[in-house]
């Protein structure tokens, strides 16, 4: 896998926050051996340009660089996942979003029980919550790895794969909505099927099935304790790259097998595409995975669609209320 470390972001680092800066420092200074490259807003595009044109260079899809360019306004989150996938094809190395804080150094994601040669694509796992998988909101959500960071090797079909489901799948929704690419509107959910982790996860898994001849499904990973190498490709458990996630088992900042952290301030993108928020209970997503609660919000939404309408926007008013207070006070 090359030693490069890929990022990007609006501006260039001169440009950055004081916390973007500290941030992105931590990959540096834990690994000087490696190449450090980021991506802005502005320098994406001659990038994509130049991989996927048409030039001496490039890989002559013009339909891949049409649809990049089209997502430049009204669906940066998209953008910013079909271009980590782009660059981890084309350039390969480590990918880490600008608000993951590397704690150890990245020869350390590799157990050295594994030859190094051997890897061809290094992942942890971000939810491992299986038993949800056939609730109505949660189930699509329920089982992932985790593509904040990731490594791998240039020219993998994984990638590939990834960059052409989303071409499909981005064009089939414009033509079931009758608009351009540049012109849809995903909810929470669609981003994180469509591009996100869970486009990520079934991509990877389809690949190891295809590598290993035989089904490899969630099941041959959930409650990993140790990391496994499955068709090349390398999976870490919770702990690695999810730690202080507070769900599926995956430990704190302090334990040993933590690399690295991610803050999470860069998701303001859930802004421009909404949670399922319900009128009453609100977004099922702030139980962060917890059993019980889940079981709460469910019991509380099936009580609140067996009332009669006028019942229901009772209930919804005095929730009104109640936030306009609780705002009021804040």
């Amino acid at each position: 896998i090359p030693a490069k470390i890929w990022q990007s972001w609006k501006v260039d680092a001169l440009h950055f926050e004081e916390r973007d800066l500290d941030r992105a420092r931590t990959w540096a200074r834990k690994n000087p051996s490696h190449r450090y490259e980021l991506l802005t807003d502005y320098s994406a595009i001659p990038y994509v340009e130049e991989a996927f044109g048409c030039g001496p260079q490039g890989l002559c899809r013009p339909d891949i660089v049409q649809t990049y360019k089209d997502l430049n306004d009204n669906l940066k989150i998209i953008q910013a996942d079909l271009l980590r996938y782009i660059i981890m094809y084309v350039d390969g190395g480590l990918w880490a979003d600008i608000d993951v804080e590397d704690i150890q150094p990245i020869r350390t994601f590799i157990p050295k029980r594994f030859d190094a040669r051997d890897v061809d694509m290094v992942i942890g796992i971000e939810t491992d919550e299986p038993d949800l998988a056939n609730h109505p909101v949660l189930g699509s959500k329920a089982a992932s790895f985790c593509q904040w960071t990731f490594m791998c090797k240039p020219g993998l079909p994984v990638m590939m794969r990834l960059i052409e489901n989303i071409m499909v799948w981005l064009h089939r929704l414009a033509a079931e909505q009758g608009k351009t690419v540049a012109e849809l509107h995903l909810d929470f959910d669609e981003v994180l099927s469509g591009t996100g982790p869970s486009a990520f996860t079934a991509a990877i898994l389809a690949e190891m099935s295809i590598s290993e001849g035989e089904d490899i499904q969630w099941s041959d990973f959930h409650d990993l304790v140790d990391s496994q190498l499955v068709g090349g490709v390398l999976v870490l458990p919770s702990e690695a790259f999810a730690a202080g996630t507070g769900h599926s088992r995956s430990g704190n900042h302090k334990g040993s097998r933590a690399l690295v952290k991610h803050h999470f301030h860069a998701s303001s993108w859930t802004d421009k595409h909404q949670r399922f928020k319900h009128p009453v209970y609100d977004e099922i997503e702030k139980c962060n995975w917890d059993a019980e609660c889940v079981a709460l919000w469910d019991s509380n939404v099936a009580f609140y669609n067996s009332l009669p309408e006028d019942e229901q926007l009772k209930m919804i008013e005095l929730k009104r209320i109640d936030d306009a207070k609780e705002k009021k006070l804040a």
